[in-house]
């Protein structure tokens, strides 16, 4: 790891595997950097930690190249690739007082030195604190840890869950990260299906020792509906990849903004109506199809079409069970759909048959 002046705030992204997750990483970092003040910059240090450092060469970034071998102890002794999230930031906070590691599927609302002012002795930095833990005793982390956290005195229905697509701490409580490792390391095989058991782990560690700070207002993390929003950074990248920090970039990072497109009312009735020359399965496919042909003013939101239309499928597949190119073929030349999709169902058409065969 290299060494960085110990008296600035970092913020710490880890980043590996396909190029979709650099992808979110770059943009995350120029929406931080668009929101930070000038005089703020020389306060915040942000470090990249990467299989891939070519992504990251028009940013100013410090980059930590990782290797399979590190990556892969970081995972043990479960194999769990969650675990390294607390690995890599308990080793930045043994050289810095202050550190936020935050997950790629991110991007900045406000400045990033907002959320260093919630990252103070006694308090754990989350993106959202949720639920009770008791709150859903159907979930296995439920069903299989209770009494042993209850035993232990660690947990109870009453303790308040965490989502870690932001974690921030100061050097002094770094020991909770000692603690949410070991409980990842010990319980992984006890709930080894949950999706969330790293969280959860941060959420035990922290109950009853450290406050709890969320920064919503500050992140969009967009954990879900990530075709979308994907869709839109893409569309940024192929814009501005280039030149990720000029000016016509950074105008149009905050039109990469956190909504969903959808059409408006009037419209969405209108499609409703058109629908109805469709047979009934059908109907519902349509209207999901022509949320991505809508002509939304926000050329992102535009760019948003064929992840809608991707979704629209995905959902009828859900409903009715997958449909094989040639159904779906009949079906895009049905002559309602013919009629509700206009001159964009020959694109969807190719969009979707060519998906359909991967």
């Amino acid at each position: 790891m290299q060494h960085l002046p110990p008296s600035r705030a970092q913020l710490v992204y880890l980043a590996f595997g396909p190029a979709t997750y650099h992808q979110e990483a770059c943009f995350s970092i120029v929406s931080a950097l668009t929101h930070l003040d000038t005089a703020a910059a020389e306060a915040m240090d942000i470090q990249v930690f990467t299989d891939n450092p070519e992504p990251y060469g028009n940013l100013p970034v410090t980059v930590h190249v990782l290797d399979d071998e590190t990556r892969n102890a970081w995972n043990q002794p479960h194999g769990y690739h969650f675990r390294s999230k607390h690995v890599l930031l308990r080793q930045v906070l043994r050289q810095h007082p202050m550190a936020v590691l935050i997950d790629t599927d991110t991007f900045f609302r406000a400045s990033p030195m907002k959320l260093f002012q919630r990252v103070k002795k006694g308090q754990l930095l989350c993106n959202f604190v949720g639920g009770r833990y008791g709150g859903n005793q159907k979930c296995l982390l439920y069903k299989n840890l209770l009494t042993i956290l209850q035993q232990r005195g660690l947990a109870d229905c009453q303790m308040p869950l965490v989502n870690s697509g932001v974690i921030g701490l100061v050097e002094a409580d770094a020991a909770t990260l000692d603690h949410s490792i070991a409980m990842m390391d010990e319980f992984y095989p006890l709930a080894r299906a949950a999706y969330t058991l790293e969280e959860f782990c941060l959420a035990v560690a922290a109950y009853r020792k450290l406050e709890l700070a969320e920064c919503t207002d500050v992140i969009h993390h967009y954990w879900s509906r990530k075709a979308q929003f994907r869709a839109k950074i893409q569309a940024w990248l192929r814009k501005h990849g280039n030149s990720p920090l000029s000016e016509a970039a950074r105008a149009d990072v905050l039109l990469v903004n956190d909504q969903l497109p959808r059409p408006p009312a009037l419209h969405r009735l209108g499609y409703k109506a058109l629908s109805l020359t469709m047979p009934s399965r059908e109907r519902q496919f349509a209207r999901e199809l022509l949320y991505g042909c809508y002509p939304y003013p926000n050329e992102f939101d535009r760019a948003c079409a064929p992840a809608w239309w991707d979704k629209a499928l995905e959902n009828l597949n859900d409903r009715y069970g997958r449909m094989e190119p040639e159904q779906l073929r009949q079906c895009l030349r049905h002559p309602g759909m013919r009629l509700s999709l206009g001159d964009r169902r020959k694109d969807i058409e190719a969009h979707l048959l060519n998906g359909s065969r991967s």
